[in-house]
């Protein structure tokens, strides 16, 4: 047993009250609270603890929203395709191909847009509705968004939400932590937006913290940027000498001890740098700290190297840091549904679906797959949603689906689900789902499978590319990566054992949840 401290009994004040409280303001409690107010809640509070919105986004620098649309049709709308609308009418603040070009095989717009995640590559090559966004500017046009639904959303930046106020199995608000001290918000309506479920796992909720050692999930990041040299430049270079772009990616492994790349970003004249620091838990404060110091400690080698590497980059500099540690799976909900790696081999169908996302798997050619409301809806407590990147899912499953734009879909579905709770006196057990799902589809611009308020002709472009395993885009795909022996943090771990698995019990697999 270790040493212990036993905090005295204290008398905490009631700093506001509320019908919804977002505790996390990522892209999963930034686009909980706009929805909720546009779906009529006028009594919001968004909680967070930095000075800013957007999470690993704009915090972290994972610039990349990728995976929007399957062939012609753009999956991904609602808040998520806002973010793309409004940041293009900036200068710099944004790059990838507009929704019309989804599903165009032409290679000279491939080529164009396939750095900013704008293209599928491989034996089917396309166009691929997606982009990279500049993280200042999104900064600056999250705050816009809430400043529009100021008379229903009250933001409280520098609020630490620590601790679920609980009622039997009832959530009735959180105790934050702030330079004010430790004080409490009640709500009817809590979302738990922090990504490690910190408030879901004090409550009594299940949750898991189970994640393959090979996934994406079970790495860290500190991202930074380089600047001072052309990046077209630099991928001209990249490709023509490819002895050399071996000794530059060795050598940043070398150096940084984990894998590491240079990607576009927005602009020409700056790179961000993504790096994927194996079997580190971002709930663990030493693992935390291991990611942030012993990243910075190596950058002025990196850039260094970098300057001699290449002559394209003999003037680079260290344009930034990331302010805040890129975070991709610890905790997560033990929900009412937990997604399976099979969701991918056999398109499911849920009456509950709440978002339909293409996840950048390879294994079902990228199609989108049905997310239901229970993924997001924890066991055994009520008046608690926790959309975001602890989403109920196992431990290989998380991988694809934590990533920025289900975030977003998860957190906007939250938003509305809460505001639905609340003007009816449901819990968040019992919501009209249905009215959920009419009011995602019908009011905010989100598509919905097998609701009258989204065009059918999306499910048939599904069913015409015979989404699922068995695709033949899809076997390529999955053969040229295992030749290439690409590591597997944009696929399923254990991709051909699935497909196997899958093959084998196709029978007894088929059936809906």
């Amino acid at each position: 047993m270790g040493k212990t401290y036993l905090e005295p009994e204290t008398l905490l004040p009631i700093y506001d009250e509320c019908d919804v409280l977002v505790v996390g303001g990522g892209s999963a409690g930034h686009s909980a609270a706009i929805a909720a107010a546009r779906a009529g809640c006028k009594n919001i509070i968004l909680m967070e603890r930095y000075g800013f919105c957007g999470g690993d986004v704009t915090g972290g620098y994972v610039l990349l929203v990728p995976a929007l649309s399957f062939h012609e049709k753009t999956y991904v709308q609602g808040i998520q395709e806002e973010w793309f609308t409004r940041l293009e009418k900036i200068p710099r603040a944004v790059a990838g191909p507009p929704m019309e070009l989804a599903g165009s095989k032409d290679p000279e717009i491939i080529r164009k847009f396939a750095g900013v995640g704008g293209a599928t590559m491989g034996p089917d090559a396309r166009v691929e509705h997606g982009f990279t966004v500049d993280p200042t500017e999104l900064k600056i046009e999250m705050d816009k968004m809430l400043d529009e639904e100021r008379n229903s959303i009250r933001v409280m930046y520098h609020s630490w939400g620590c601790k679920p106020i609980m009622e039997g199995n009832t959530c009735k608000g959180v105790i934050f932590e702030s330079k004010e001290g430790r004080k409490v918000i009640t709500a009817k309506v809590v979302i738990d937006a922090t990504g490690d479920a910190d408030i879901c796992r004090l409550s009594g909720a299940p949750t898991s913290n189970s994640i393959d050692d090979e996934c994406r999930c079970g790495s860290t990041a500190l991202v930074y940027r380089v600047g001072g040299f052309s990046r077209a430049e630099f991928n001209q270079w990249f490709h023509t000498d490819r002895e050399g772009a071996k000794a530059f990616m060795q050598g940043l492994r070398e150096i940084h001890g984990f894998m590491a790349a240079m990607i576009d970003g927005p602009t020409d004249d700056v790179s961000w740098v993504n790096n994927w620091q194996p079997k580190r838990d971002c709930s663990k404060v030493a693992d935390l700290t291991a990611t942030e110091m012993g990243t910075r400690l190596k950058l002025r080698e990196v850039i260094d190297f970098m300057r001699k590497a290449s002559p394209v980059l003999k003037d680079a500099y260290l344009y930034d840091i990331a302010p805040q540690t890129g975070v991709r799976g610890s905790y997560r909900i033990v929900g009412e549904h937990i997604i399976a790696s099979d969701d991918w081999a056999f398109p499911k169908e849920y009456d509950d679906t709440i978002a339909w996302h293409s996840t950048v798997e390879s294994l079902n050619d990228n199609a989108p797959i049905e997310i239901p409301y229970r993924s997001i809806l924890p066991q055994k407590v009520d008046n608690l949603l926790a959309p975001g990147r602890h989403i109920s899912a196992d431990k290989i499953a998380i991988d694809c689906v934590n990533l920025v734009p289900q975030c977003v879909g998860t957190g906007q579905a939250a938003g509305v689900a809460a505001a639905v709770a609340v003007a009816d006196g449901t819990t968040t057990h019992s919501v009209d789902i249905k009215k959920v799902q009419d009011i995602l589809a019908g009011e905010q611009n989100v598509p919905l499978p097998r609701n009258e308020h989204t065009d059918k002709s999306y499910m048939e472009n599904l069913v015409e590319h015979e989404y699922g395993l068995y695709t033949d885009a899809a076997k390529k795909a999955i053969a040229a990566k295992d030749a290439a022996g690409t590591y597997r943090h944009w696929t399923l771990s254990k991709g051909a054992a699935l497909m196997n698995e899958a093959s084998e019990n196709m029978n007894d697999m088929t059936k809906t949840d």
